[in-house]
């Protein structure tokens, strides 16, 4: 790896974690095409390397969230024990019996864009009428089998769980305060195990499934710092803008997977 690579790989990982982690979105997504297209990490590899990312710029978020208290409480509990059995189960998949992304782009792409849309109308219509009708929160086994799911679709390709979860939770009325922590401690954990599993399998597969460790650590130094700063600027952000700003990301992630499909 050149340092003109490596000081775009920080660069890209700060960018897009800064903008994403308040709202508990790791920016793997986003930093998924950067590799492939800019930066030129081969498919599989690319997904582990995501996922190398994901490791190394976690902690960064998650020391602000352990400080002011946001990752006590069981929504973490749940995430992670979902997460992390799927990550694993995705892996595999990904190595043996699916080498194409087109049909989990097209899931993403159909499950992101209504959702991004109807989360930001949802959260313009409460800020425009006083009285906001309340939605229950769903409950612990309907969020643990969710997370299993997404846990899947991130051991496959190496897409933070909080790019997916978050904008589901927070649509099913909880609040971003109360996801975004969960959502990161989960991708953090998930990404741990999912790198983990990817080197494993490297040691008894043929073909670039290994992750590309000096690029993937300078991602995840850039989003390191990045995501320290993105979950301390949180607390100043009224729910409103949050719960935007996370509507918005996901019109991104659904559109930008859209775009991938066409091409």
């Amino acid at each position: 790896m050149s340092w003109s690579t490596g000081l775009l790989g920080f660069a890209a990982g700060l960018l897009i974690s800064v903008v994403t982690a308040p709202v508990g979105v790791s920016g793997a997504v986003f930093l998924l095409p950067v590799q492939i297209s800019v930066l030129g990490v081969p498919s599989p590899a690319v997904t582990p390397t995501n996922l190398l990312y994901n490791v190394v710029a976690g902690p960064g978020a998650l020391l602000r969230h352990h400080r002011s208290g946001g990752l006590r409480g069981p929504l973490t509990r749940l995430l992670v024990l979902g997460t992390v059995p799927g990550v694993v189960v995705g892996a595999v998949i990904r190595v043996f019996a699916v080498p194409g992304p087109s049909v989990c782009r097209l899931l993403i792409a159909g499950l992101l864009l209504p959702l991004g849309g109807w989360l930001c109308l949802r959260t313009l219509r409460r800020a425009t009428h006083a009285a906001s009708v309340s939605v229950r929160e769903p409950s612990p086994r309907t969020i643990t089998r969710l997370a299993m799911a997404v846990g899947v679709a991130g051991g496959i390709y190496g897409i933070g769980g909080g790019s997916l979860l978050g904008p589901i939770l927070v649509g099913r009325g909880m609040p971003v305060a109360k996801v975004a922590p969960a959502a990161l401690a989960a991708t953090f954990v998930t990404s741990v195990v999912g790198a983990g599993t990817y080197a494993l399998l490297a040691l008894t597969t043929t073909g670039d499934i290994a992750p590309y460790w000096s690029l993937g650590l300078a991602c995840g130094l850039g989003g390191l710092c990045g995501g320290y700063l993105g979950a301390r600027l949180q607390p100043r952000l009224p729910e409103t803008a949050l719960r935007l700003l996370l509507g918005v990301l996901a019109l991104g992630i659904g559109g930008l997977y859209a775009v991938q499909i066409v091409r």
